[in-house]
């Protein structure tokens, strides 16, 4: 430990144990926890406490006092825990009689602060330090920790429950880590004693009628088997399996989901693999339980590596049924081809549709996720029904936008419970997203185009955004999946006439008079432009919408178009012979002048995009476009737009030093052993361009990340420019005066005056003599790096309750 930490502790334990005082807050004790585990990971816990005196007697003060603070007892349980956690340290607090007086029945468990969740969750996190040795399993014994973490298994403070039942775990795999002799037989006979009570209140709660104790079982027993993998977990599951089985006996199941739970946490663990009679289990689980409760167990033993065939084949039938149904209702054959036998919608699915809105929803979209998440899988049934769950899909789509003709009372319940669903319109969309993945016949993707052309169509869409997205991306998705004409790289026919009807529908949603509309519109004319021959004009007129985040996805896209050759600059409607200004002059004027940061963020990457690419706006005369843009971005009060410019620059500076995959149109063709003269060159246009003003300036940049990008962009300067010599060969000495003088005024925040014309002598001379290592170093501390000190914690601990004098504390 620190020795100024050390000099500090005693007056901080005064503090913590003094009523007068007011107590530290939540965060500061979890601070200095979390400094206390370090430093007895570090080293010893006994030294500490040798050396610390402090620390054992605010330990014993806390115990007498006649009303702790349920903080700070919390506080010293779980640094009690901490110490004891080293067995030497444990023996050494066991002497005095420390341990039982905090963790025992003569501890805070009878009194008026045990009342007080947070004292009981301390308790229970000192205990779980403590238990790592065979000396803590019998302390835990002696003390009748056991039968107390047991009642705080129903404890009303859920963090209370929860940290009982892994205490519990964490006691009973520490037990049967080093048994007597041997493995331990199944009938648990030579089990240690700690652990056979553990598993004999495990069994009482199973046998229990009431639900939450059953559930705590169920719940103990799934972190066991998903945490403990030893040969004594067989053993525990051949002892405890007839009592699971015998739950599915109830009518109804008791605690399901933690049933379930359980289950798929045994069958991933080495158990499920040695154990016939769990796939049994499995399967009687998904014939008793309702449709919605059956979903989640379904996808979890589909997921498994190692499952038998009929099981599997019983599980996705559960995630198809309400499919099936659906599929039923709109007078549709929910059997062959595709959907395999067990998918017919059976009577208690048709019952859940029938039952209530909220059930059939929530039924639908747990399908569709479920599916949907499968699809994505490689262990994923084979064959997989893609035909008839692309008929679902749109069916649902179109029960909810009432363009269904249902022809059976199931079909007009739907038509009726569905329409207009938010929720389950989102789900059905982004399934039959996924869906794009695979093939179908035409007829059906014909279909899946005619329903989601319905809804970019639908006014409906136009309130609910987020359907109206979630159709772009589907619609996007089978675009960009669909087959490709053998002769060339054009869209299908079915496709291509597809588009044809869509230009009319986007243009309608670039002028919708809601901004999320016209943004998810261009988002989605951006991807696909490049299998269009056709772009909208809107698309330059929304670079003057009033809404930010539509003009920056619009300069995304013109830009991005133009990349492309896919945009070129309109002539006057008046006088066609003269064209309008270059998209270059209008995304500038973006940066120069529009109020909000988004939309000058994306002119810079657009930019920047531009110059990698080799863009002709920008190869017909580089420099001039590299000087315009730094200029302007070396004023914006945006740090991510100066951030970008230094980024701009760096792909400007990698391209004339003549990098791999270059396409600067006059790059310098630089070996790693530069000829001087080939240099000069560069620096030359470096000063022309003013690079070196823009990034020296941001060299003392307010915002570090803008200081650090220029702090790497002149330091790989330095390197590339370090091989050829310095300066001093070639000549005279350069003149460095004015350029220092200059960023002396620049560090103490005078940046109004301007460096002038620059000599690339002066200014590699001032770069070899700056320590840009050490202020690399020094940008990548975080700013609050001392204050975060435990030498500062303290200092602050006490400076709160005036034990340090004025000044003596970190002010932050």
């Amino acid at each position: 430990m620190d020795p100024e930490c050390s000099r500090l502790l005693p007056a901080l334990c005064a503090v913590l144990v003094d009523p007068r005082q007011p107590v530290a807050d939540d965060t500061c004790l979890e601070k200095l926890l979390d400094w206390f585990k370090t430093v007895t990971e570090a080293g010893p816990s006994l030294l500490l406490l040798q050396e610390n005196p402090c620390l054992v007697e605010l330990l014993f003060r806390v115990l007498k006092a006649h009303d702790p603070h349920p903080r700070v007892l919390s506080f010293s349980l779980r640094l009690a825990g901490l110490f004891a956690a080293q067995e030497d340290c444990f023996q050494y607090l066991q002497q005095g009689e420390l341990l039982p007086m905090l963790f025992g029945e003569a501890g805070p468990l009878g009194g008026a602060a045990w009342t007080a969740p947070t004292v009981r969750s301390g308790w229970l996190q000192g205990l779980r330090s403590l238990a790592q040795h065979p000396s803590a399993l019998l302390f835990l014994a002696d003390c009748g920790a056991v039968d107390t973490i047991f009642s705080l298994q129903g404890d009303s403070s859920l963090f209370v429950a929860s940290a009982a039942g892994q205490l519990l775990v964490h006691i009973l795999a520490l037990a049967m880590q080093s048994p007597a002799e041997g493995h331990p037989s199944p009938q648990g006979c030579d089990w240690p004693a700690c652990a056979q009570k553990i598993v004999c209140h495990v069994e009482d709660s199973l046998h229990s009628t009431a639900t939450p104790q059953v559930t705590q079982a169920l719940n103990v027993l799934t972190t066991t088997f998903g945490h403990c993998h030893g040969p004594w977990t067989q053993g525990l599951w051949v002892r405890l399996s007839p009592l699971v089985a015998c739950l599915l006996e109830k009518d109804p199941i008791p605690a399901s989901h933690s049933l379930m739970d359980l289950l798929l946490s045994v069958a991933r663990s080495p158990v499920g693999s040695s154990d016939c009679g769990l796939w049994e289990t499995l399967a009687q689980t998904l014939s008793h339980l309702s449709p919605i409760q059956a979903g989640p167990l379904a996808l979890g033993i589909l997921k498994l590596q190692d499952c038998p065939q009929a099981l599997k084949t019983q599980a996705f039938g559960v995630l198809l049924q309400p499919l099936a149904c659906v599929l039923k209702a709109a007078a549709q054959s929910p059997g062959p081809p595709g959907f395999p036998e067990g998918a017919t919608g059976d009577s208690m699915t048709v019952d859940t549709f029938l039952s209530s809105k909220s059930a059939c929803v929530g039924l639908l979209c747990q399908a569709l996720a479920h599916l949907e998440l499968l699809q994505l899988l490689p262990q994923r049934p084979s064959p997989w029904p893609q035909a008839p769950l692309l008929r679902a899909a749109v069916a649902i789509l179109r029960f909810c936008n009432g363009s269904a003709a249902p022809t059976s009372d199931v079909g007009g319940h739907l038509c009726a419970v569905l329409a207009g669903c938010v929720r389950v319109q989102r789900a059905a969309l982004d399934f039959l997203g996924t869906l794009s993945q695979g093939t179908g016949p035409q007829e059906l993707v014909t279909q899946v185009f005619a329903v989601l052309l319905e809804y970019l169509t639908s006014p409906d869409s136009s309130p609910t955004v987020q359907v109206l997205k979630k159709a772009f991306q589907a619609t996007l998705r089978w675009l960009l999946g669909s087959p490709k004409a053998p002769s060339c790289c054009d869209l299908d026919p079915h496709t291509q006439l597809f588009l044809r009807e869509l230009l009319p529908v986007l243009r309608k949603r670039l002028c919708s008079p809601c901004w999320e509309a016209r943004d998810s519109g261009l988002e989605f004319l951006t991807q696909v432009t490049r299998h269009w021959g056709e772009v909208p004009e809107l698309t330059r007129q929304l670079l003057r919408d009033p809404e930010s985040y539509v003009r920056a996805s619009a300069v995304t896209a013109t830009g991005q178009l133009s990349s492309w050759g896919l945009y070129t600059t309109p002539t006057s409607p008046e006088h066609p012979e003269v064209q309008q200004e270059s998209l270059f002059t209008e995304l500038l004027h973006i940066l120069s002048t529009d109020s909000e940061g988004f939309p000058r963020r994306a002119v810079m990457q657009v930019f920047t995009q531009w110059l990698k690419d080799g863009h002709a706006d920008v190869a017909e005369d580089l420099e001039q476009f590299v000087a315009r843009v730094l200029q302007v971005a070396s004023r914006d009060l945006d740090w991510e737009v100066r951030a970008q410019g230094l980024e701009l620059a760096l792909v400007f500076l990698e391209q004339l030093l003549g990098h791999p995959g270059s396409r600067c149109p006059y790059a310098v063709a630089l070996p790693e052993a530069a000829a001087p003269a080939t240099l000069a060159q560069v620096l030359q246009a470096l000063c022309r361009v003013q690079l070196f003003e823009f990034a020296l300036r941001a060299l003392f940049d307010c915002d570090r990340p803008v200081a650090q990008k220029s702090c790497d962009l002149l330091l790989f300067l330095r390197a590339k420019a370090t091989p050829c010599g310095g300066p001093q060969e070639a000549g005279a000495s350069p003149d460095v005066v004015s350029v220092e003088a200059a960023l002396q005024r620049w560090q103490a925040g005078e940046q109004g005056q301007p460096l002038g014309e620059l000599e690339p002598e002066a200014v590699m001379a001032v770069l070899r003599s700056m320590d840009l290592e050490g202020l690399r170093g020094t940008l990548a501390k975080s700013s609050d790096h001392i204050e975060k000190s435990p030498q500062s914690l303290l200092q602050d601990l006490l400076a709160s309750v005036g034990v340090l004098g004025e000044n003596e504390a970190d002010c932050y």
